[in-house]
């Protein structure tokens, strides 16, 4: 009985080895020939601008990001994701200005909750890291309107 079990095994991973490279169309795999700017029907931009031009957004993101949490978490489809890099406020340049800093320092369990869910909705994660971003340098996001999220980061764009 045992051999009749191992070979029905094998059968069965024979099975699906055949049938893996059909299943293979229904994802969508990186090299796809899509360009970088679309990811799961949504249009990935990017916009550098500096912390002082938007910081009174960034900062009310910040304060929102609670709420936002859930938003991420639930979200599966976007028309436009937009990313705004805050050039001055990367790493490599000091980091955010006090006032963003504070406010980051302030909901800093919020923050990094919301890290850990744009790193787990693939849809956000692979936005993020087709402009080279990584989620700890995200600083707030925000849903303006329905199908549109805007993701602010403390970094500058790849070259």
């Amino acid at each position: 009985m045992a051999k009749c079990r191992a070979k029905w095994s094998c059968v069965a991973a024979a099975a699906l080895l055949v049938a893996a490279p059909h299943a293979a169309p229904a994802a969508q795999p990186l090299d796809s020939g899509k360009p970088a700017a679309v990811i799961v029907d949504s249009h990935i931009r990017q916009e550098e601008t500096l912390s002082s031009t938007e910081a009174g957004k960034v900062i009310t993101a910040i304060d929102r990001t609670r709420e936002n949490i859930g938003t991420v978490r639930k979200t599966t489809k976007l028309d436009t994701v937009d990313i705004v890099f805050l050039t001055d406020a990367a790493r490599s340049e000091g980091g955010p200005p006090p006032a963003i800093e504070n406010k980051v320092k302030q909901h800093k369990d919020d923050v990094a909750e919301l890290r850990q869910e744009i790193e787990a909705n693939a849809l956000l994660f692979n936005a993020i890291d087709s402009r080279r971003l990584q989620a700890e340098d995200v600083l707030a996001v925000e849903f303006d309107n329905p199908g549109r999220i805007v993701i602010y980061a403390a970094a500058k764009p790849p070259k």
